[in-house]
This record gives C-alpha cells, sequence and structure tokens, in this order.
C-alpha cells in the first residue's frame, strides 16, 4: 500500500531532523516525503542538504502558502498520484520503528475506515486499575481495567456536573470532550477526533474535502475540523500499538493572548461543524465549561512560573467569547 508523509513545518530545524531519522528507522519506509517549510529563513533548508532522506522532497513556501493550514494543502498538491494513504506529522515528534506499519495495517485490514490516529507514550498516563482500591470517579476515569488521573479542569468538571458523557475521542453534544487518549491495549478504537501530530486519511478524500481556510495562519484545531469532516466518508479510529513521543517544541507558536483567543474563537467553529443546530442546553453547557476553563486557566497564574503569559491567555480567552455574541464565524461544512 504506497504512503506519503507530508510534516509542515516552521523554524524548527532541530525538531525535523529528530523527526527524520525517527522515520529513517521504520519498518514501512514513506515513498513520499514532503517537506513543506514556512521557515523565513533558510536553516532548516541547510540542514536537509546535509542529510540526505530517500524519497524526500523539499519545498520553502512563500508567504502566500504559509501556515499550517495553507501548507497541509500545498502538500496535498504535490502528492503522488499513486499514493493511497496520506500520512500528517507535527514536526516535533519521534516515532516508534513500527509507527506507519501499524498505520497501514489498520487501512489494509479494515475498509471501513478513514483516519488512523496514533498514541503519544510519552505523555501516557494510563495505569492498571489496582482492584484492591476503590476510586473516587471525580477524580479517576475508568476504562477498561485501566485508570487516568484527571487533571484540575476535568475534576471541576466532574463536581459541576460538566463532564462529557461520551468515551475519549468523541466529541459529545456540547463539545469540550475526553482528552485523555486510550490505554495502551493493542486495541483499536473507534473516535471522532484525530490529532494533527499523528493522523492519516485515505488519499481519495482529498479529492472531495480539504484542509478549511478558516484556520488559515496558526491553524488551532484545524485537525479536529478535518477529522469531523472525514467521518463522512467512513470511520476514524486510534491504534494503540502506533505509537511515537511528542515533544511540543514551542518554536513557531503565536503569542498567548492570540492562542487564547484561537482556543475559544476556533473551539466554537469545531463544535457547530459536529453539532450545527445545538439544543438550549448543549448551548449552556458549552458556555459554561469555556467559562470555567477560562477561570481554571486564571487560577494558574498562581502555580505556573510564566506568570504573564498565562494571565494573557485569559485574556485572550475572555475576549474571544465576547466576541463571539457579537461576532460568530460561519461554518463551511
Amino acid at each position: 500500500m504506497k504512503f506519503s508523509l507530508i510534516v509542515c513545518t516552521y523554524m524548527r530545524p532541530e525538531s525535523l531532523l529528530n523527526l527524520l531519522k525517527s522515520v529513517e528507522k521504520q519498518s514501512a519506509y514513506p515513498d513520499q516525503i514532503l517537506i513543506i517549510d514556512g521557515s523565513s529563513d533558510r536553516e532548516t533548508e541547510n540542514v536537509l542538504k546535509k542529510c540526505k532522506f530517500s524519497n524526500l522532497e523539499y519545498f520553502l513556501v512563500s508567504d502566500e502558502n504559509r501556515g499550517l493550514t495553507k501548507q497541509r494543502n500545498f502538500g496535498i498538491s504535490k502528492l503522488d498520484k499513486n499514493c493511497e494513504v496520506v500520512s500528517f506529522l507535527d514536526d516535533d515528534t519521534i516515532l516508534e520503528p513500527d509507527y506507519f506499519s501499524e498505520i497501514i495495517k489498520t487501512f489494509k485490514t479494515n475498509y471501513d475506515v478513514s483516519g488512523v490516529g496514533g498514541v503519544a507514550i510519552n505523555e501516557y498516563k494510563w495505569k492498571p486499575q489496582d482492584p484492591k482500591l476503590v476510586y473516587n470517579s471525580k477524580k479517576y476515569y475508568l476504562f477498561e481495567n485501566y485508570v487516568y488521573k484527571e487533571g484540575l479542569r476535568n475534576v471541576v468538571r466532574n463536581y459541576l456536573g460538566l463532564a462529557s458523557d461520551v468515551a475519549p475521542g468523541r466529541m459529545p453534544d456540547f463539545s469540550h470532550g475526553r482528552t485523555c487518549g486510550f490505554p495502551i491495549t493493542g486495541k483499536t478504537y473507534e473516535v471522532d477526533l484525530l490529532i494533527g501530530m499523528s493522523m492519516a486519511f485515505r488519499k481519495n478524500i482529498f479529492e472531495k474535502i480539504q484542509f478549511s481556510k478558516f484556520f488559515e495562519g496558526y491553524g488551532l484545531y484545524e485537525d479536529a475540523d478535518f477529522s469531523l469532516r472525514a467521518l463522512n466518508f467512513g470511520k476514524n479510529v486510534i491504534n494503540t500499538n502506533a505509537q511515537l513521543s511528542h515533544f511540543h517544541a514551542q518554536g513557531g507558536r503565536p503569542n498567548q493572548y492570540k492562542y487564547g483567543k484561537m482556543v475559544v474563537r476556533n473551539g466554537w467553529y469545531v463544535w457547530r461543524v459536529k453539532n450545527p443546530k445545538p439544543n438550549l442546553k448543549s448551548a449552556i453547557k458549552w458556555h459554561l465549561i469555556t467559562f470555567v476553563l477560562a477561570l481554571i486557566r486564571l487560577s494558574n497564574v498562581l502555580t505556573e512560573p510564566n506568570k504573564t503569559g498565562v494571565f494573557k491567555e485569559f485574556l485572550g480567552r475572555t475576549a474571544g467569547w465576547w466576541r463571539l455574541l457579537f461576532n460568530k464565524p460561519t461554518v463551511i461544512q
């Protein structure tokens, strides 16, 4: 099964090089690797010239194609015509050796699957349940004999009756689903949402849809938007055997005020892609959770070293919420 890899990058030459070194060690190697570089300098290009990787094609894009969404769509336009699967990875990930083998195996054995994602093992927080313990359901999430200790945001939501009522990776009617992922059981789980750090789709989907222009720029939640629209063509799944590490490099990220605004505004947009006409209860829950999460972020001023950045993000979330009252985005289905 021929497959291509698209990596969109911006000012992260060392992270990208580490990713490509892990790609080089894969048991299944991509038939095409497209590096779509939006950097404002030549450092990434110079690094790649010194290190030769098979099947790699490098593109340094101009301003008109810069930004994650535009770069993804640019990469799609350069795909080999014989490609059957398109894999996307963040430039700050490192793959386990069988990552691509597991992704392709999932597509080969599940003809109704449109999209496949993997698991970030360096962020893995699941533990086997201890049969001798009784777990507080407000503070722990139990799933298939595994337990996940909830973070503050979910603990608060649990006590307020605002917790997600569906499995991880699924989006409830009021959005704000569980983000804990899945325990590594070797199983494949059906989801609504795939995460941009690790997602792959059948190529024929891109003949029908591409990444939305609404998210041009930094592109927060563009992966969620595309995943939801891809459900029109089949299932999305997470294969817990497709494993990688995600290091969240800080380079290329927007300032925290802009990020805060995007969390709310882009989050609203994705919610309406999944639920175009929410009932009153779902709408109230979405706004309440948004308000609660903003307050929790404000409380982090007391606990995190970058107090100014945290406060700016809170202000951005607040500004984004107020803007929604007067200027809601137009959702493109």
